[in-house]
Parts: structure tokens; sequence; C-alpha cells
């Protein structure tokens, strides 16, 4: 209940894991490591800061952006433990997919809103290795995309 508290105490609420909308699951685990397929921001179905990172969107809507896909993806992650978040030993890697205008190269400063919230939540536990990329589109039109891989306990 650890994790859940830490939760509580950042006003952070998991939503419902959405349906995949193609031919995916949402979390596959391997041995002691889960992986979160990618995750685009949404608010009750709603994607947040459509566009591209350097036209659209400002960096720091980026980085709220990519802060809204970790928490799904932790939605994610407490799906595919059948609701045991401290189960989660530690965060693995971070991959940030940033919707990028010609020219835009602050990825890694977007990327950061994801990094800075699993430190916040997981402390040491969450400093993770990462990749900040740009790319030309992402599905729906979203500026960000997230996926990540977790530690979590051989039990769970």
């Amino acid at each position: 209940m650890a994790l859940e508290q830490r939760l509580r105490e950042l006003g952070i609420e998991l939503p419902a894991v959405p349906e995949p909308v193609a031919n995916y699951v949402v979390g596959v685990r391997s041995g002691s490591l889960m992986f979160v397929s990618g995750q685009i921001p949404r608010v009750d179905g709603a994607l947040v800061h459509p566009g591209k990172l350097g036209a659209d969107v400002s960096v720091e809507q980026g980085k709220e952006a990519a802060r809204r896909c970790v928490v799904q993806a932790l939605a994610a992650l407490k799906f595919e433990l059948g609701g045991a978040l401290d189960h989660i030993l530690r965060i693995v890697k971070v991959e940030v997919f940033v919707a990028s205008a010609p020219g835009f190269v602050q990825q890694p400063a977007v990327a950061d809103g994801a990094s800075d919230l699993l430190v916040e939540i997981f402390g040491a536990a969450g400093k993770h290795a990462r990749v900040a990329m740009g790319v030309a589109e992402l599905p729906m039109g979203s500026c960000v995309e997230i996926t990540l891989i977790a530690e979590v306990a051989e039990d769970a």
C-alpha cells in the first residue's frame, strides 16, 4: 500500500485502463520485467495537448502530457499486476516519443515530465534509463507517447 499512499499524497488518481485499439496487449511480463505498451495522454478519452512540440504544443504542455502518460502506464501496471502496485520494485527504462516540428530539439526537456514524476513517486527506485526521441507523427495526433519497463517482484 506504500505506492498507493504516495499517489494519494501527490493527488494522483489512476484511471481505468482502456482497451487496446489494435492487435496488442496492455502489458507483457517476462521474468521479473513488465513491459507496458505505449501510452498517449488522455483524460476521459480526450487527448491532452494534441499536436507537435515546437509548433502547436509548448514544452510545459509536453511535460504535462508526459506526466499523464506515466499515470496511465502505472494504471496499466496495476491492471497487469492484479491491482498490486507494491509489486513494482523499480522503473528500469522509459521511452519517450515526442511529436516534433522541424527544428524542435527539446525532447529531453519534455521527457523530464515523465522522469521527474517517476522519481517523485518511487524515489531512487524511479531513476531509470531513458530514450527521448523526436518523431514526425504519433497515434491520434498525440504530442507524446511513452512506454516503460518495470522490475516487479518475482512472486507477483
